[in-house]
């Protein structure tokens, strides 16, 4: 097993009435990682953190802990707690004695569990809260109990299933820079799910895209940004314009009508491929100055940059800006070579 593996699936394959929920899947996951599933509604990220925890079996493949099977290995005999979107609190304990619940069942001390539960009140920023009743509290607090109370065993993993869905916005912003806080300060795994492309780039060191039971992907936050393996990727992952190209040899790449230069190579000579450009790279210049020549369709302010929309080469592009353009205007547009991205086509990849 490779150095710092700590979980590692092996051609996990799990079948629901016959459709495959996960169809051969195999991933490590480094010790002292935060791993981030990521992917629409029935991709299997879910399905992949109840396989990890013990609360799902798998209809092929293995599950391994620091190199032991744990296939058969009941939920509560692993090392590891799961802190789901409803956070399942007792509502006739306080604070404390929800902390507490599982030192108690683990028959730890008396001094030793008050000391573990008020370091992980300090932990998740809840000091004085200990005999407020969960009823009493936010949906913020009531997490940030959740969250002290998976830990308090100290798991050497602790898995997370869209725990932030049920806050608002401004909250659920806030807990991603805690969640990351609290998995440093711990120092533990974290293996993470969630539909949010701005919460698995926000705190992940490992990133997994995942489509119809499969691994799109895998890598940090800014390989899957900035190198998408495919258009499913690209677009899940923030906005693209992807555009067909030709790959003319390495590092020249030819798209809209124009040649440009990029930073990729291995794809051949003469070879069609999708090309892809992130809103934010496209730098709109005085037509004269550009290899790209289109018109303003619309525009819309967005708060931190407007959204430009512009037609060009019978395509229609999408700019993010901090510069504000009138519709039917006409603008240039460049891009340097470094945000210019190439991804393998639809059509070489069936071949």
């Amino acid at each position: 097993m490779p150095e710092n593996v700590i979980i590692s699936l092996k051609d996990i394959v799990v079948e629901y009435n016959g459709v495959r929920a996960l169809d051969g899947i195999s991933l490590d996951i480094r010790d002292k990682e935060f791993v981030t599933f990521l992917g629409p509604s029935g991709c299997g990220k879910t399905t992949t953190l109840r396989i990890i925890g013990g609360f799902a079996d798998a209809h092929g493949g293995d599950v391994f802990f620091e190199g032991e099977r744990i296939n058969d290995l009941p939920p509560h005999k692993r090392k590891v707690n799961t802190v789901f979107q409803r956070y399942a609190l007792f509502p006739h304990l306080n604070v404390f004695e929800n902390i507490e619940f599982g030192l108690k069942i683990s028959k730890v001390g008396v001094a030793e569990r008050r000391r573990r539960v008020r370091d992980m009140l300090s932990l998740v920023n809840m000091e004085g809260f200990d005999t407020r009743g969960v009823g009493q509290l936010s949906g913020g607090q009531q997490q940030r109990v959740a969250i002290a109370r998976a830990l308090v065993n100290h798991p050497r993993v602790l898995l997370l299933d869209e725990p932030l869905g049920a806050l608002d916005l401004k909250l659920r912003k806030e807990m991603q820079i805690e969640l990351k806080r609290i998995q440093q300060s711990m120092g533990i795994t974290f293996v993470y799910v969630t539909h949010d492309q701005e919460e698995a780039l926000t705190m992940s060191d490992t990133v997994i895209v995942m489509k119809d039971g499969h691994i799109l992907q895998q890598g940090t936050p800014q390989d899957i940004y900035n190198e998408p393996i495919n258009s499913f990727v690209a677009e899940f992952i923030g906005e693209s314009n992807i555009i067909s190209g030709t790959m003319l040899r390495d590092f020249r790449v030819e798209f809209a009508g124009v040649e440009f230069e990029c930073v990729d190579s291995g794809f051949g000579d003469g070879v069609g491929v999708e090309v892809v450009i992130r809103p934010e790279d496209i730098k709109i210049v005085p037509p004269e100055d550009a290899p790209i020549v289109g018109v303003v369709e619309s525009i819309i302010f967005k708060g931190v940059h407007n959204e430009i929309s512009v037609g060009a080469h019978g395509s229609r592009w999408t700019i993010h800006t901090t510069n504000s353009e009138e519709v039917g205007a006409k603008i240039g547009m460049d891009i340097l070579p470094n945000d210019v991205h190439i991804m393998k086509s639809p059509d070489s990849i069936s071949a």
